[in-house]
């Protein structure tokens, strides 16, 4: 059997949009931030996914939240397309049925011990990284 089942737990991007529809709801968008897995050089990429709601409560739930703040959202992937017949353009979006903050767990970084040795303080110390600008 198909299943259309869509469970995202990321952060919310930016501020929450709301456009009146002709119908006379209400559309919310906002897009949420998830991490992907390291790849195999370290490094931590993200993807922007965007969401809509036309329920009133889980927009009154999204309003809520700043940018940065965590959210789980459940829904169904939704395949948009807009635009005349000759350039149509598809859109692929999350439509959510629930949204609810979520509580991430705090990062608690290590309190040295008062005894530590002024070398391993040392290696605490975050190091400053020299900016690369873009080539090409």
């Amino acid at each position: 059997m198909d299943r259309n089942e869509v469970l995202l737990v990321g952060r919310l991007s930016a501020p929450v949009e709301e456009h009146p529809m002709p119908s006379g709801d209400t559309v919310t968008k906002w897009r949420i931030i998830v991490r992907r897995r390291r790849n195999k050089r370290g490094v931590v990429l993200s993807d922007s996914v965007p969401c809509v709601t036309f329920n009133p409560e889980t927009a009154a739930v999204v309003r809520t939240l700043k940018p940065r703040d965590y959210l789980e959202v459940t829904g169904s992937f939704r395949c948009r397309v807009y635009g005349p017949t000759t350039g149509k353009t598809w859109r692929y979006e999350v439509e959510v049925s629930t949204a609810k903050p979520y509580e991430a767990e705090p990062a608690i970084p290590p309190t040295p011990a008062a005894d530590a040795d002024p070398t391993m303080l040392a290696a605490l110390i975050p190091r400053q990284i020299p900016y690369l600008a873009p080539t090409g």
